[in-house]
C-alpha cells in the first residue's frame, strides 16, 4: 500500500522571479521554508543557476487541489498576464 499523503490547511501558489528576469511558479504548504529551499539550490531543477530568486507573488488557497489547480493554471498564462498579476498583488499588498 502506497504511502498517505499528510493534508494540511493552507497551499500557497507563488511565482518567484530569477536574477535573470525569468519566473517560476509553483505551490507549497510552506512559502517561506520553500522560498530558503530554492535559494539553497536544493528546490525546483529548473532554477538551479538561477538563483537568488525573490518572491513577487503569493496566494493561500485552503486544500491542495485548489492550488494545484490554480499553479497549472497560472503557469499557462503569458509573462504579460504573470506581470500583470504580479502588479495586482503588489497594489494590495500595499493598500
Amino acid at each position: 500500500m502506497g504511502k498517505k499523503i499528510k493534508r494540511r490547511d493552507n497551499y500557497f501558489v507563488y511565482i518567484v522571479k530569477c536574477p535573470n528576469n525569468f519566473f517560476y511558479t509553483g505551490y507549497t504548504s510552506n512559502l517561506a521554508k520553500r522560498i530558503k529551499r530554492h535559494n539553497s539550490g536544493h528546490g525546483a531543477k529548473y532554477l538551479r543557476g538561477k538563483l537568488p530568486v525573490k518572491l513577487v507573488f503569493a496566494k493561500q488557497y485552503r486544500n491542495y487541489k485548489n492550488a494545484l489547480i490554480e499553479e497549472r493554471r497560472v503557469k499557462k498564462l503569458t509573462r504579460r498576464e504573470k506581470k500583470r498579476m504580479i502588479l495586482a498583488y503588489k497594489k494590495k499588498k500595499i493598500n
